[in-house]
C-alpha cells in the first residue's frame, strides 16, 4: 500500500467516527439545561445579578436608593461577574481504554471522549473558553472551537465501539483510528496549564499511581483546580471470572493465566478500593473532585456530576 493510499485509509476511518461522536456528545449535553456557567457572583460585568443588604463598610454611591426607598433598609446592587473561565480535558487514549467486555457496552474510550466533548459542548454555550491538556488544542471559546475538539478527540482514540466488531455507543460503529498508541496505561499530558484554569481528566486510572500523583503536584503548583473522572467497564467492578481464565492486557503486553480465577476475586477486589481510595486522597489533596463512572451506566449522570463539578467551586 502507497503512503497516499495508506493516509486516504486512515483519513477515512478517522473522518467516519466525527459524525457519532459528535452527534451522541449534542444528545447527551442537550439532557443538561445550559446556562451561563461558573459566572454567578458578584464583579466586574454589566448585567444585573442581584441585591444584597447593604453592610457596614458600604459607599453611599453603591447604594440603589429606588429599591431601597420601597423598604427600611438600604440594598447593594450587585453585578455579575462576566470574565470566562478556561477548562482543559485530558481524555486518557491509551490501549486500556479500548477494552468493553460486551457487544451492547461502548468501549470506556469512547465514553470518556463522548463526556469530554459533551461537557465541552455545554462550557462554550456558557461562553467558557476550552482546551486540550498536553498542547493538543489551545483554548477557545464559540461554536467554532467544537470542530477541532472533536477532530482532536476522534484521532486520539483507539476504537468508539464495545470491541473489535461491537456495535458501540447506541448503534456507532466499532471501527480502530489510526495513532500508532503503544502505551498500556495513559499519564496525564499537563502541557499548557495556565493559573486559575480549571483541568478534566478522564481515565480509568488503573496504571502507576504516582504518575498521577506527579501531575496533580504540577497542577496545585500552577493553581490549577479540576476534577478526575474515573470510567470502568462494569466487568472490572465485579470480576466476574471462575475455573481457567487467561488474562491480556488491550496491548498484549501483559499477560496472566490461572486455573483458579475466583481465588483471586477477593484480592483482586480488595486492590480495586484500594485504588479509587488513593484516586479519592489524591484529589482531596490537591483540591479537585473524584467521580468513578461505569459504562452501563447512563452517560447523562456523569455528565451531569461533572458540569455540576465544574460549577461548584472556583
Amino acid at each position: 500500500m502507497t503512503q497516499a493510499s495508506a493516509l486516504r485509509r486512515d483519513a477515512g476511518l478517522l473522518a467516519g467516527d466525527l459524525p457519532p461522536l459528535l452527534a451522541h456528545a449534542e444528545r447527551l449535553a442537550a439532557t443538561v439545561l445550559p446556562g451561563d456557567h461558573g459566572r454567578r457572583r458578584a464583579g466586574q460585568g454589566d448585567e444585573f445579578w442581584q441585591y444584597r443588604p447593604a453592610h457596614e463598610g458600604d459607599e453611599a454611591r453603591h447604594i440603589d436608593w429606588r429599591r431601597s426607598a420601597r423598604s427600611d433598609a438600604h440594598f447593594i446592587r450587585q453585578k455579575e461577574w462576566q470574565a470566562a473561565q478556561t477548562v482543559l480535558f485530558w481524555v486518557d487514549d491509551s490501549r486500556a481504554m479500548d477494552f468493553a467486555s460486551g457487544r451492547d457496552l461502548p468501549s470506556k474510550g469512547w465514553r470518556a471522549r463522548l463526556l469530554a466533548l459533551a461537557c465541552a459542548s455545554l462550557l462554550l454555550r456558557g461562553g467558557e473558553r476550552v482546551g486540550l491538556l498536553g498542547g493538543r488544542l489551545l483554548p477557545g471559546a464559540g461554536e467554532r472551537q467544537l470542530g477541532p475538539l472533536v477532530l482532536a478527540l476522534a484521532r486520539e482514540g483507539g476504537t468508539n465501539g464495545a470491541s473489535a466488531n461491537g456495535a458501540g455507543e447506541k448503534g456507532a460503529p466499532a471501527r480502530s483510528v489510526p495513532g500508532g498508541r503503544t502505551s498500556e496505561y495513559g499519564v496525564p499530558a499537563l502541557g499548557g496549564l495556565r493559573a486559575n484554569t480549571r483541568a478534566v481528566m478522564i481515565s480509568d486510572f488503573l496504571g502507576d499511581p504516582a504518575a498521577l500523583e506527579r501531575a496533580l503536584s504540577q497542577a496545585v503548583d500552577h493553581g490549577v483546580e479540576g476534577v478526575l473522572l474515573q470510567v470502568l467497564d462494569p466487568q472490572e467492578e465485579a470480576f466476574p471470572f471462575d475455573g481457567r481464565t487467561i488474562f491480556e492486557s488491550m496491548g498484549g503486553t501483559l499477560r496472566h493465566e490461572t486455573l483458579k480465577a475466583g481465588e483471586l476475586r477477593a484480592r483482586y477486589l480488595d486492590r480495586l478500593a484500594a485504588r479509587k481510595a488513593v484516586l479519592g486522597d489524591l484529589a482531596r489533596g490537591a483540591g479537585w473532585q473524584y467521580y468513578c463512572h461505569h459504562t452501563d451506566q447512563p452517560a447523562s449522570a456523569a455528565l451531569l456530576w461533572l458540569y455540576g463539578a465544574l460549577e461548584r467551586k472556583r
